[in-house]
């Protein structure tokens, strides 16, 4: 039978690129290579990459300007840019955009600021990441989890502060364009930074060139790039995008709450998303195992994705409820929320089996009975022969990739507050549907090449990617 190790959460998930190996869980690079022809290579290589840092930060301001000036509705949206031609209409709406604005600027800098200092005092215990093809080994201070309760007790203070001088936190909804246009010009700045780091002064043996710009732009040059000691990448992920979508979710709240009085739809959704960060943060060594830290490297993908992206896109159904109080009454409020968290409690469990795998080196009970795994054998760049186990029991016994249905599942019991008048506010619940499906592709083709016939094994005794008897 099977065994399988992966750390938690790849946007709250774990993912198939991290197994148990001597104990360690061990990774492989992907990286491009010029395997297919020049066209694919232009095209996937250029042009997609090209495509998708012109139209995502035009995608964030869209969702900004839905929200707050289209009462929520593409239609409306539609309407509005159809007037002078969509072009032009995104043009006007970018040009009445202060990007730079004092405001922002000083919010964004003391912010980073304030997390670089926790970052760096907070105490943790040392753990390690992946071992790379290339044999280096990230190393780690844990202290994720202290890091979000100290800022989310200084955002309380603050609050109180604020509110003691007639000011709120609010005013970053009330301004909130500016700040999405500050962060997007923030990480095209970090993006180039890294780009030439990683050619000119790595931190590690994991960076390069691809030979082609857009693509080292695009994907990075570094995998493990870091700054006076301090991981880049746990940064903007982690201390940024994670925690400032939290930050983002309380601010928006208090503004419905200054608009409207106490309304359950946005604190219901509110208490499943702070939960969720919850969870996040106390299994933060184990995001540090996933895709985004040991695969992805830190370029636009990533950075501008952890700046602009998750403030603009991921906290869009809390943006959406602050211009619609929905009242869903006592009993639809408890429905929902119970619902919400009975699936976070399947993610959680889900995950927790997986690190305990990890942890005993398959030594551990699943579900009561000891745990069923095959054995794989797969080989380094170096050529090093490692093994990992891969896990077919438990929850990974049901889909090789099931811990993605309670992740989704959560999501939409925090989006379903905003009811069905508007299809906007489902805007993350769509896209982490898509993306969560792409990615069971993905990572059963990179687990197929990785483990060649012990993966064929392991598909014949988990048939399923995602839904049992259906995906």
């Amino acid at each position: 039978m099977k065994h399988r190790t992966t750390s938690p959460i790849q946007n709250g998930t774990p993912d198939a690129e991290t197994m148990v190996s001597g104990g360690k869980s061990q990774t492989t690079l992907s990286k491009p290579k010029g395997e297919h022809g020049i066209l694919f290579n232009i095209f996937s290589r250029t042009l997609v990459p090209l495509f998708l840092m012109i139209f995502s930060p035009n995608l964030v301001i869209l969702l900004w300007y839905t929200a707050t000036k289209c009462g929520g509705s593409f239609v409306v949206l539609y309407t509005k840019l159809t007037v002078e031609g969509v072009v032009n209409g995104i043009l006007k709406i970018w040009s009445d955009i202060h990007i730079g604005s004092a405001l922002a600027g000083w919010v964004i800098l003391g912010y980073c600021l304030f997390a670089l200092i926790l970052m760096v005092l907070l105490p943790g215990p040392r753990f390690e990441g992946p071992v790379t093809p290339k044999g280096n080994v990230p190393v780690y201070k844990d202290n994720g989890f202290y890091c979000f309760i100290v800022t989310m007790i200084g955002f309380v203070v603050l609050t109180f502060y604020l509110k003691q001088h007639g000011m709120s936190p609010s005013i970053i909804y009330d301004r909130f364009d500016e700040f999405l246009g500050s962060l997007t010009v923030f990480s095209h700045i970090l993006c180039i930074f890294l780009v030439i780091k990683g050619l000119v002064s790595p931190s590690s043996s994991d960076s390069g060139s691809t030979g082609n710009l857009v693509m080292d732009y695009y994907w990075g040059t570094e995998l493990y790039p870091q700054v006076f000691g301090q991981h880049v990448k746990v940064f903007t992920n982690c201390r940024f995008g994670m925690t400032v979508w939290p930050l983002l979710c309380l601010i928006f709240a208090i503004k419905n709450y200054e608009l409207y009085g106490f309304v359950d739809s946005m604190w219901v959704s509110c208490t499943l998303q702070m939960l969720y960060f919850v969870k996040f943060f106390w299994w933060e060594s184990g995001y540090l195992h996933t895709i985004d830290i040991i695969l992805d490297r830190a370029g636009f993908y990533i950075c501008w994705g952890c700046l602009a992206y998750i403030p603009g896109l991921y906290a869009s159904v809390s943006l959406y409820l602050v211009n619609h109080p929905i009242h869903l009454g006592h009993f639809w409020s408890s429905v929902i929320l119970l619902a919400g968290v009975f699936s976070l409690i399947i993610n959680y469990w889900a995950d927790k089996q997986k690190i305990d795998v990890r942890h005993s080196g398959g030594k551990c009970k699943i579900w009561g009975k000891p745990a069923e795994y095959i054995r794989a054998r797969y080989t380094l760049e170096s050529g090093e022969v490692r093994e990992s186990l891969l896990l077919t029991c438990g929850w990974w016994g049901v889909a090789r990739h099931f811990h993605y249905v309670p992740e989704l599942m959560v999501a939409f019991f925090w989006t379903v507050p905003g009811l069905f008048e508007n299809i906007m506010v489902y805007s993350y619940f769509i896209w982490l549907f898509i993306l969560l499906t792409h990615r069971t592709f993905r990572d059963d083709t990179k687990c197929s090449k990785k483990y060649g016939k012990y993966w064929d094994d392991y598909v014949k005794c988990v048939q399923y990617r995602m839904i049992p008897g259906i995906f």
